[in-house]
């Protein structure tokens, strides 16, 4: 499989869904080409045969064959089977199979920002706490977490690092702080714009860790180049620089990671606290 999607200049996919999706791209391509070599000859004969050296005189007949309109009818075949048969199922998988958070999903929210990703994981008990605009701080708090609610009390949340388990469906809740930012997984073969205003889920699943996958890399020119989060939309003069870090863990790794955090998150409390009792 690496080899074919070398072969037609895709990257290599580590999602689950990611077959129906390359062999849709596959055969579009393959559509594009035929039409491009088809009417591109058309073109070519249609030049040659009716240069005006050869046709001194109008014809005001014109063409009687019907070849053409049973090649369009063709081609709008192929177009409607590839659609239906092929990119409405996919389509529908991403918009209507959503899982919930009951359905044991890593479920995380990603809210983009000119330019960066930052990450919110819910925390151990599984809920996410509220996010308000007036508590949006750059340096200290990014996403606006209340962590005077209860469910805040446990999350955390990363900046340009994004860390999930293989083999576990994954629920991304996406959303942006400015301006419209595009979502870009493409070894996942995820892609979906942020909309300021509007939390919108994307799911996948992983099929390798990021340590095999830079095993398959090996020999290739992204051999040694882990796996990236790209914003595909142009969002201001600071686009480029907008690149994100995707870790697909084990099970044990990405617990080991998660436990890390926590440490992290119990540190910052207790300074908070010690804080607080120096002002008074």
């Amino acid at each position: 499989m690496l080899e074919f999607l070398r072969h037609y200049g895709l990257p290599i996919s580590l999602s689950k869904s990611g077959p129906g999706i390359d062999e849709i791209i596959v055969l579009t391509h393959w559509l594009m080409l035929a039409l491009f070599i088809g009417w591109g000859t058309f073109f070519i004969i249609t030049l040659v045969k009716f240069r005006s050296s050869n046709n001194s005189n109008a014809d005001y007949k014109g063409v009687k064959s019907h070849i053409s309109s049973y090649l369009e009818a063709a081609v709008a075949i192929v177009e409607i089977v590839l659609l239906i048969g092929f990119a409405f199922p996919i389509w529908a998988n991403r918009v209507n199979n959503v899982p919930s958070s009951n359905d044991g999903i890593i479920h995380l929210r990603v809210v983009a920002q000119q330019y960066a990703w930052n990450i919110h994981y819910p925390g151990p008990d599984g809920l996410f706490g509220d996010l308000k605009p007036e508590l949006v701080d750059e340096v200290s708090n990014p996403i606006g977490l209340d962590r005077s609610t209860p469910d805040a009390l446990d999350d955390f949340y990363t900046i340009n690092q994004l860390h999930i388990p293989v083999n576990r469906k994954i629920r991304i809740d996406l959303t942006t702080k400015d301006v419209i930012h595009s979502f870009k997984l493409p070894e996942l073969r995820v892609g979906q714009d942020a909309i300021p205003g509007m939390s919108i889920p994307i799911h996948f699943e992983a099929t390798m860790t990021s340590d095999q996958f830079l095993v398959e890399m090996e020999g290739t020119p992204r051999e040694g180049k882990g796996l990236e989060i790209a914003c595909a939309q142009l969002c201001g003069l600071g686009h480029y620089r907008m690149k994100g870090y995707l870790s697909i863990d084990t099970e044990d790794q990405y617990n080991d990671w998660l436990a890390v955090q926590a440490e992290y998150l119990l540190e910052d409390n207790e300074e908070d606290e010690w804080g607080d009792e120096e002002d008074w």
